[in-house]
């Protein structure tokens, strides 16, 4: 049987925040490329209807950290809602986040699990710096880490690729 934070990491390969002086983050050029490592903790809600058919809703929190620090995503807090499902094996999944810098910009990203079994994600809006972002990239999963409570979960990830700001 899966564990509710296997199932979570799965959804939440993209989230996005960190930890460093914003200015920095102000002088970023329009294009380039990132590398960060996100960390986040939350609570789930399960339903085992059997060995074959589960279903699980999450909230969580997280900060991300830029390599090196000063990089695109460095100093912001996110926080994601998303449900996960398998049905006769076959998963789906679906997660909404929120992403916020010290300056109050934001950004809303949507991921999916396409049928290939990857995460898809999208830029969905942004506000401030983040107004017409576009990523593109890959994400490595940290882990697995032990879960502390029961109905709990925490992971992190480290995500690479490209971005061209407007």
């Amino acid at each position: 049987m899966k564990s509710v934070s296997e199932g979570v990491v799965v959804t939440t390969l993209l989230a996005t925040a960190s930890v460093l002086p914003v200015a920095v983050a102000a002088d970023l050029p329009k294009e380039g490329s990132y590398d960060f490592v996100s960390c986040w903790s939350g609570a789930s809600n399960v339903i085992q209807y059997s060995k074959m058919h589960r279903a699980t809703s999450y909230e969580m929190t997280g900060m991300n950290r830029s390599n090196p620090p000063g990089g695109l995503f460095d100093n912001t807090s996110f926080r994601c809602v998303g449900t996960n499902a398998s049905f006769d094996g076959k998963p789906t999944s679906s997660t909404v986040c929120e992403t916020v810098d010290a300056d109050g910009h934001k950004r809303l990203t949507y991921f999916s699990q396409g049928a290939d079994g990857k995460m898809v994600r999208q830029d969905v809006a942004g506000t401030g710096k983040y107004e017409g972002l576009a990523t593109s990239g890959t994400v490595t999963t940290l882990g697995p880490f032990p879960t502390v409570k029961d109905g709990t979960f925490h992971g992190c990830n480290r995500q690479t690729g490209t971005y061209k700001m407007k």
